[in-house]
């Protein structure tokens, strides 16, 4: 939803007032037209509260084209050890992460990259929780990005391909259907980079055949 330039104006000016660091205030420019970035976290569990982010990865997107030569890929040593379960999911292991760079670290690396491209995801709301937490003590406001979530354009797309009586169902919106359906590769899940490609590529897609739904 496109807000009033005014409330966008005045939400600027009171996220540069609470922002503590003044030399990412770049977050807060206007939007590249066109542009957008995909991100995806692997994290030592599902707990916002409690768990860590361990790998990061991001590309940009511009226009109908994944920058797949954009990227970045980041470790991030965590604070407390892996879990089993979380190994089992992302296969990093300790000797992984331990080569990871810090947090504060990793968070400045991100934001540079994004700079202020509105942020697309696969579940996108997970991510930048995790996100967030980290960034709040750094910044002292949230992740500013607007968010665009994968998922939600795929449930509008399938949903517009039902006859009007059979509209707003359940529809499977698991990430390697969706792969499937689109017609797109999927890569090797539960990499964080990997993630952000396809959640990348769908996104494109998607913006190309809702256009011409």
């Amino acid at each position: 939803m496109l807000r009033p330039r005014w409330y966008e104006r005045l939400r600027r000016t009171w996220l540069l007032f609470h922002l503590a660091e003044p030399d990412l205030a770049f977050m807060l420019d206007p939007e590249p037209p066109g542009e957008w970035v995909a991100v995806d976290c692997e994290t030592t569990g599902l707990d916002v509260s409690r768990d860590q982010i361990v790998a990061i990865g991001a590309v940009r997107i511009a226009g109908n084209r994944v920058l797949t030569s954009q990227r970045l890929e980041l470790l991030v040593r965590p604070e407390r050890k892996l879990s089993a379960a979380s190994v089992r999911v992302h296969m990093l292991r300790e000797r992984d992460v331990a080569q990871g760079i810090d947090r504060v670290q990793a968070m400045r690396q991100l934001l540079e990259f994004i700079g202020s491209r509105p942020l697309v995801g696969y579940y996108l709301e997970f991510d930048v929780a995790m996100l967030n937490r980290e960034l709040w003590p750094l910044l002292g406001v949230r992740l500013p990005q607007r968010k665009l979530e994968v998922s939600a354009l795929y449930y509008d797309y399938k949903n517009r391909q039902r006859p009007a009586h059979e509209r707003g169902g359940m529809i499977d919106l698991r990430f390697a259907t969706m792969m499937r359906e689109l017609g797109l590769p999927l890569r090797e899940a539960h990499d964080a980079l990997n993630d952000a490609v396809m959640a990348a590529l769908a996104f494109v897609k998607l913006r190309t055949l809702l256009s011409k739904a």
